[in-house]
Parts: C-alpha cells; sequence; structure tokens
C-alpha cells in the first residue's frame, strides 16, 4: 500500500513541474499556508541572489504529499515540516529517506486567547479593563458574562477551532473537561475566513472575545492578544483528553537526499537559518497591511532582520543579499 501511495502521489507531483524546471531551479514545498510560503520566499530570494541559481519554485500539496515529495526527490527543500503531523516522519528520518537540517522555530503556541485590552484596558483607545485578573482558562468562569453569547445571553461563548481540524475536538473536550460548558456556549466559526473576522471585529471595535487562535499568522502580528496559560502538559493523553495546555512543536526544515548531495554549500544556509513565531506574525502582519507578496515581504523582512543574514551566510554571500536589497 505505501508503495502504491508513494507511485500515486510522484505521478501527482511530476505532473505539477513536468516542463517548468530547470536544472538551476530549486523547488520548494509549499503546504499551502502562509508561514511557509513567507519563508520559501526568503530562501528563494537568497537562492537567486547569493546562490546562483536562476529561479525558484512552489510545488503546492497537502502536508502529507509534500513531505513524499521530499522523500521521492520531486521537492528540493521543505521550509516547514510540521514533524508531530506526520506519522511516519521518524521512521522515514531514521531510514533516511531525507535529511533534517534544524529547526525553523520552536515556539508555535495555540490555545485560547482573548485581546491585551480585556485584561489591562487601553488608555488611547479609552477602554478600561474589562477582566483584570484574566489569566487561565480556568478564570473564565469568573467572566463568562463579559463575553456574551448572541444567542444565549446567560451564558458566554467561546470561539472555538476550525471544523475537521483535530484541534476541534481537543477544545470541545477541554471545555467539558473544566465544565466550562455550564458557563459558556462553544461556538463554531466555520471556517478559518469566519474565525479571523470574528477576531478582527471584535478587536476593532474594542469588544471582548475569547476563542482558539494560534501562532504565528498575520492576526497575531497585527494585533494584540494574550494566550490564556492552561495546566502544564503532561502526556499526549492529557492534552488529547483537554487537560493540558497545547505544547509547541520544532518546526523542522528539511532536503531531500538528491538536494544535499548536489548543493550542500546552500544546505548549510538552511542548517543556520532560523525564525521565531513573533517574528513570522510580524512579516505576515506586513503582507496583509500593505497588500504585497511574499517576495515583497521577504525583502522587507531581511531589511529589517539584517544581522540574521550574518547568521546564515558567509560574508561573501551576505554582502551579495545586502547588495540585491538594495536595488
Amino acid at each position: 500500500m505505501k508503495k502504491l501511495l508513494s507511485f500515486i502521489m510522484s505521478l501527482i507531483l511530476l505532473i505539477g513541474v513536468a516542463g517548468c524546471t530547470s536544472t538551476n531551479e530549486i523547488v520548494f514545498a509549499d503546504a499551502q499556508w502562509d508561514s511557509i510560503q513567507f519563508h520559501n520566499a526568503v530562501a528563494g530570494f537568497i537562492a537567486v541572489e547569493a546562490f546562483d541559481y536562476d529561479k525558484w519554485s512552489e510545488l503546492s500539496a497537502t502536508t502529507p504529499a509534500t513531505h513524499l515529495g521530499l522523500i521521492n526527490g520531486e521537492i528540493d527543500v521543505h521550509m516547514e515540516e510540521w514533524a508531530d503531523n506526520i506519522p511516519s516522519y521518524a521512521d522515514d528520518l531514521e531510514a533516511g529517506e531525507f535529511v533534517e537540517l534544524g529547526i525553523n522555530f520552536d515556539d508555535n503556541f495555540q490555545g485560547l486567547y482573548v485581546p491585551r485590552y480585556v485584561i489591562e484596558g487601553d488608555a488611547e483607545r479609552g477602554i478600561e479593563p474589562m477582566a483584570p485578573n484574566l489569566k487561565t482558562v480556568e478564570d473564565l468562569k469568573d467572566y463568562a458574562h463579559i463575553f456574551p453569547d448572541e444567542d444565549d445571553s446567560s451564558k458566554g461563548r467561546i470561539y472555538g477551532a476550525i471544523p475537521g481540524w483535530e484541534v476541534d475536538e481537543i477544545l470541545r473536550r477541554k471545555v467539558e473537561y473544566m465544565k466550562l460548558d455550564e458557563q459558556f456556549v462553544y461556538f463554531n466559526p466555520g471556517s478559518e475566513f469566519g474565525l479571523a473576522s470574528a477576531f478582527t471585529n471584535a478587536y476593532e471595535n474594542g469588544e471582548a472575545i475569547v476563542g482558539y487562535y494560534w501562532e504565528p499568522t498575520w492576526l497575531m502580528g497585527l494585533y494584540d492578544f494574550v494566550l490564556l496559560e492552561d495546566e502544564p502538559f503532561t502526556t499526549v493523553e492529557d492534552f488529547q483528553a483537554g487537560k493540558t495546555e497545547m505544547p509547541p512543536m520544532d518546526i523542522r526544515i528539511a532536503v531531500s537526499n538528491d538536494f544535499y548531495e548536489r548543493d550542500p554549500e546552500f544546505s548549510e544556509f538552511l542548517s543556520n537559518y532560523y525564525s521565531t513565531s513573533a517574528l513570522i506574525s510580524e512579516a505576515l502582519a506586513y503582507t496583509q497591511e500593505h497588500n504585497v507578496d511574499f517576495t515583497e515581504t521577504a525583502k522587507w523582512y531581511l531589511r529589517e532582520n539584517d544581522s540574521m543574514i550574518d547568521e546564515w551566510l558567509d560574508s561573501e554571500r551576505a554582502q551579495m543579499v545586502r547588495d540585491a536589497l538594495a536595488r
């Protein structure tokens, strides 16, 4: 079955890249979310300006398909391998199916968030603190009236995760386990757009809202939200039962075996590459605010974080990147 799936995915990936690749092109995995596309643009810009690649491209597919594409060599570089979400990752790595180069970022938090002004107020906007002692998820029990549900005013509303995401089921268990369902309605936002719109509208109107979100995202870069504390992580079983916080993952950078042998210098650059959720969220917010593509954001990001260039590259290549940014 594994060989059959591998063959099918190889055909799909080959169709995606047939006729558009060259011997001097680098192909990045696009698992179809903003942050990986941003990292592809940063690394792609450096590939062209400092490593003599003619161009870079992205191959878009699901998380399992991009991982398989890396193994099969249709994808050269994967800037965001969410290893904990790929059941075969550890076995594939141990079997030498690909090369892991390092950790891109490891502070990708998620959970229940509220705007900071809900807790601390915002003097500039004339907002008084609404829940000054709100610190943990457990504390929500004291503030249900601050977050009224539109359909049942006797209860508060917690905006849940996206239907179909595993975390949605975990949050439902958390609400039940902590008995928050006695005072709150767990509200289904319907989609990622619906959830983002709810947070955006509440924030811009200075209203109270509590709900699920995650980092890095443009929303967390654009606005000031606070992640409510939860019970420390213990075991996967307790986490899935909704009893603990949602632990961050190590988001890995990996390359295909063929690419690692073909370009050890670019692989070395990738082994030095790193970022943080805060920096990524800031970059995604820049994209959103200025309505630019990720290539323009990558240039802005490199100018804003100039010291990183020296940490990633040798002096000659670092100067090549700076010269390109100055053009």
